[in-house]
């Protein structure tokens, strides 16, 4: 599934997304295909949704965002230091 076609079925709605193929550049993150896991009205619940996911599957990648942005791009976080 693209962006495009998750702004379609799930509108104006918060959902949790598994990137299944993506790609990066210039410290952005692009979606060429995605997985919608679960959608909502609350970002709140979005965000413990995802985070629960995180949490089960810790080498997955899973994001959330509402359907009101015209693109799906994330931007890359470059951690410094240690993290434990």
């Amino acid at each position: 599934m693209n962006w495009i076609d998750v702004r379609k079925s799930y509108p104006n709605k918060w959902v949790v997304l598994e990137g299944l193929k993506t790609r990066t550049h210039d410290n952005q993150k692009y979606y060429d295909n995605i997985s919608v896991m679960e959608s909502f009205d609350d970002g709140n619940l979005a965000l413990k949704s995802c985070n629960s996911f995180h949490k089960e599957y810790p080498k997955r990648d899973f994001h959330f965002i509402h359907t009101s942005h015209e693109r799906l791009e994330i931007p890359l976080k470059q951690w410094l230091g240690v993290r434990r």
